[in-house]
């Protein structure tokens, strides 16, 4: 990636509908340029998709937790592909440490958290342990990454 593209990457990162016309513009490009450099982009995943970022709380998803799972390597592979389709699950992270995951999760109140750890995460074989932190208040929460340039 070149500073163009790097650019680019941190417009459509901020908003993914900006136009083209917007983009060439900041950027110092034409538009048709603007535009092979998006594609460019995407085909090589430097992009690998352009979402709408809900209001969790409008949506009835205003309870976030971080829960801490420790598992056993025995149905860990299971453990792990369960949670990753289930819907409250926003983020599951395989960390170092004391824990074996890290996961974020979004459901709409402490009773719904509750099922989802006794429904959902508790009975799966490879859980030994859990550690839940339920988020009070959040000061900062982004998709955007940090674009060095030393980005390819």
């Amino acid at each position: 990636m070149d500073n163009i593209d790097r650019n680019i990457a941190k417009i459509l990162q901020k908003d993914g509908r900006t136009p083209s016309s917007e983009i060439a513009e900041a950027v110092g490009t034409s538009v048709s340029t603007a535009n092979e450099r998006v594609r460019r982009l995407v085909s090589t995943e430097n992009i690998t998709a352009t979402r709408a970022i809900l209001n969790p709380d409008a949506l009835g998803a205003s309870l976030c937790a971080f829960i801490l799972v420790d598992m056993d390597y025995t149905g860990e592979a299971a453990a792990k592909a369960h949670l990753a389709q289930r819907p409250e699950v926003m983020e599951l992270h395989h960390v170092s440490g004391g824990h074996s995951y890290l996961v974020k999760v979004r459901v709409a109140d402490t009773a719904a958290m509750q099922r989802f750890l006794q429904m959902e995460l508790k009975p799966l074989k490879a859980v030994t342990h859990t550690e839940t932190l339920i988020v009070l208040e959040t000061a900062k929460e982004t998709t955007e990454i940090l674009i060095s340039d030393k980005a390819k």
